[in-house]
């Protein structure tokens, strides 16, 4: 390749990667209101097709419960005025450190029945980000925001079921398992898995039957992240 054209590439992509960086830099956290939620609701029927099949999804009613009972919990992402992202959380206590449980164990039935202001990890119920809007880091930012309230509240841990998005395509020939092991060595692409490694979570185990989802043929895996800054009371 000449000089020229190399120079030409160069700038190029100094320019995509700048105009990368503004769009990024365009995305505001902040808390969820209630005059949101109409928006929320279309954005988890976009997010989350196969699960919105399964009329699995966020209603109305129950996003107004969360604001009512863990406001600082609730938070949306934003893009020049347009939610692109939202987050759905609350804090329990679990019997034991790994308890199995399912999503309805955890939330309270949707409408975080179980929040407990007492208890030691922030539970990641829901994150979702609008697809044509999640190479801006939608995601993280909202992971972060996560980290800072647990931080902020001295909370133990976060914690969260999370999908095997790709494992109906392989579950003929692994188990849950097998397939996250499969992951881990790079050896299977699973985006919600390795985006949570990548965001310092670690995988503890899996949650067979955890919610109603085609994609990880009801499966999640067991995630936590260890709030550095914990002080023990």
């Amino acid at each position: 390749m000449c000089i020229y054209a190399q120079n030409l590439l160069n700038l190029v992509n100094k320019k995509m990667n700048s105009s990368t960086h503004t769009r990024k830099s365009r995305i505001i956290i902040r808390r969820m209101e209630n005059k949101d939620i109409p928006e929320i609701v279309e954005l988890q029927k976009i997010a989350f097709p196969y699960m919105a099949a399964e009329g699995v999804y966020w209603r109305p009613d129950q996003l107004e419960s969360h604001l009512k009972i863990f406001p600082e919990g609730q938070f949306v992402a934003e893009y020049n005025g347009k939610i692109v992202g939202s987050c759905s959380s609350l804090i329990i206590q679990l019997k034991s450190e790994y308890e199995p449980h399912t999503w309805k164990d955890a939330c309270g039935d949707s409408f975080f029945k179980n929040h407990n202001p007492s208890g030691d990890s922030l539970y990641g119920a829901d994150v979702s980000a609008h697809p044509d809007y999640r190479r801006l880091g939608v995601a993280t930012k909202l992971y972060d925001a996560r980290k800072t309230l647990a931080i902020e509240l001295n909370l133990r841990r976060i914690i969260a079921g999370a999908r095997l998005f790709n494992y109906c395509e392989h579950a003929q020939e692994f188990s849950p398992l097998e397939y996250v092991q499969m992951v881990k060595r790079h050896k299977i692409k699973e985006p919600v898995l390795s985006f949570q490694i990548r965001n310092g979570f670690k995988f503890i185990k899996i949650l067979p039957n955890y919610m109603k989802d085609p994609r990880s043929l009801n499966n999640a895996t067991f995630i936590e992240w260890k709030n550095p800054h914990f002080v023990e009371k």
